[in-house]
């Protein structure tokens, strides 16, 4: 089945073949990506904030303080959804390119914020934030996929990057939305402080959708569907070469490495079968590490406070509900600062060192919890707890925010790339699920050991980061599949940054030479047809 192309290109025509502007395509890419992204943040927090409030616990008097089971899985089975919308675009992701993907996911969406905003039973909120996951799954599947398979290798980084930053500003964005119609004397006391923050979601969709059809879809997935003229007229649109030439040269040979990349890995052959073998290509090696680094990204902590940063500040640490929900803000408020940190750096310093940074920082951070929460009638150390909230953010801002979502792009070969980054993606919604769900009986039954829990989760990170996630860093997607064929071990990440400095350097001067060649056989057909001419 081929993709639906943009209807409208009048914003893509416009620069295209004008050098350095051409890089506004991208750049309106990575804006669509991104506010499709915020609706995972912002989904994210919006429920916390409301959660204990006296208007929304009327409506569903089962949810309460008393009953932390039932209200953890009215939150978590968000993720549920989620899950099994990532799940389903392994059916339906490759057939109908990244794009019309992220639509449709985007639709689904709507219509779950529909039913969760006007709900008047827990029944109708719990499948109305399942349809909601459904959406959300299928479309953040994709949108890292759309965004980095469109991006330059010295840019990919950053793109990806600036598309999570905006998923952190969702979730500040839920925070001072709740806070906002929590303490407005209109709708302080009304169904408005919950149902509008639930419908706001919806305005995200529609602007999601309809940039989409301006933007064209992954080159990358154009040429694997077979949609070769479609995928020259995308590489086209996205070169920064003036040159007509130029750009010619270019997407002929960036086809010719995706195709020989496809050849590699054996066309036709991309199973779900296929992706549990390993090959010449470590397909399941690769797709584990795709896993891996989403899961790690879940099971560091970080949803524990994301979702219930307003129950932590007003029943762990004894604050009123007006300063909690206060604090919830600003604490999504320096989240979202903090993602800006790694953004400049991606490209330069790389991801390994990113992550083992964060991971030390978040292991201190959970510790320091620990220690403070121990001692529930210090006011001092409640302090301190509150003020190791935002650090843990800071730390896991800079290397675990966006890095996870960019390495199953990076890492995973073209073949089998979507249905890996959908398994990934349904495993990481999945442990989504489970830290949502226990994270309320946890601080209720074992208090602080909650944050030992997390403390030892994040140790673990440091020697599997380390020794099995190789460095990405200026890596055409393509030469991850060499740096793999020729490293047939688990243990690739020590020394990875040499040998993908090599590849790469191998790869250009191929490209030097291929150049070369066309040029003189360009130059010896014009003196052939002057010779005949003559």
């Amino acid at each position: 089945m081929k993709p639906i192309s943009a209807p409208f290109t009048v914003l893509t025509d416009h620069v295209r073949g004008k050098g350095s502007s051409s890089r506004w395509i991208a750049h309106l890419i990575t804006t669509c990506c991104a506010i499709g992204n915020m609706l995972f943040g912002y989904d994210q927090g919006v429920m916390g904030g409301f959660l204990t409030s006296a208007p929304f616990e009327k409506t569903f008097p089962s949810i309460s303080h008393g009953n932390s089971t039932l209200q953890g899985f009215t939150v978590a089975v968000y993720e549920i959804g989620c899950a099994a919308g990532a799940l389903s675009v392994i059916l339906y992701g490759d057939r109908l390119g990244r794009r019309q993907t992220v639509m449709i996911g985007q639709t689904i969406l709507i219509i779950g914020a529909v039913l969760q905003a006007s709900s008047f039973s827990l029944a109708q909120l719990i499948i109305g934030r399942i349809v909601t996951g459904i959406g959300n799954g299928s479309a953040v599947a994709v949108l890292p996929l759309w965004n980095g398979e469109c991006s330059r290798a010295d840019n990919r980084g950053r793109a990806v990057l600036w598309q999570l930053n905006i998923n952190i500003l969702g979730i500040a964005l839920a925070y001072w939305v709740d806070y906002g119609m929590s303490e407005s004397s209109v709708t302080g006391n009304t169904d408005w402080a919950w149902r509008f923050p639930l419908a706001l979601q919806c305005v995200f969709s529609v602007i999601t959708i309809f940039l989409c059809f301006f933007l064209p879809d992954s080159p990358r997935a154009l040429i694997k569907m077979g949609c070769l003229n479609e995928a020259r007229d995308v590489l086209d649109m996205l070169s920064l070469e003036a040159e007509a030439t130029k750009r010619a040269e270019d997407t002929a040979l960036l086809i010719n490495l995706v195709e020989h990349a496809l050849e590699a890995e054996s066309v036709g052959s991309s199973s779900l079968g296929d992706i549990l073998t390993q090959g010449n290509q470590r397909l399941f090696q690769r797709m584990i590490l795709a896993v891996m680094s989403l899961c790690m990204l879940q099971i560091s902590g970080i949803n524990l406070i994301t979702y219930y940063a307003t129950v932590i500040f007003e029943d762990t640490l004894g604050m009123s509900r007006n300063m909690a929900l206060l604090l919830s803000g600003f604490n999504g408020l320096e989240y979202w600062l903090a993602t800006f940190i790694p953004i400049p750096l991606i490209d330069r310093v790389g991801r390994r060192p990113l992550m083992l940074f964060s991971a030390v920082g978040q292991c201190i951070s959970m510790a320091v919890l620990a220690a403070c929460i121990a001692f529930p009638n210090s006011t001092s150390l409640g302090y301190v707890a509150a003020v190791f909230l935002f650090v843990f953010n800071t730390f896991f801002a800079i290397g675990f925010d966006g890095i996870p979502f960019l390495l199953p792009v990076e890492l995973t070969p073209l073949q089998t790339r979507g249905q890996s980054v959908a398994i990934a993606n349904g495993c990481f919604w999945m442990c989504n699920f489970l830290v949502v769900m226990v994270s309320p009986v946890m601080i209720s039954n074992i208090g602080y050991g909650t944050y030992i829990v997390w403390t030892v989760t994040n140790l673990c990170f440091i020697p599997l980061i380390h020794f099995l996630i190789p460095e990405t860093l200026q890596a055409d997607l393509e030469d991850m599949d060499v740096l793999f064929e020729t490293n047939p071990t688990w243990v690739i990440g020590p020394g990875s940054r040499q040998k993908i400095a090599k590849i790469i350097a191998d790869r250009e001067e191929t490209e030097k030479a291929v150049r070369h060649e066309n040029i003189g056989l360009k130059a010896s057909v014009v003196g052939v047809e002057d010779a005949e001419g003559y």
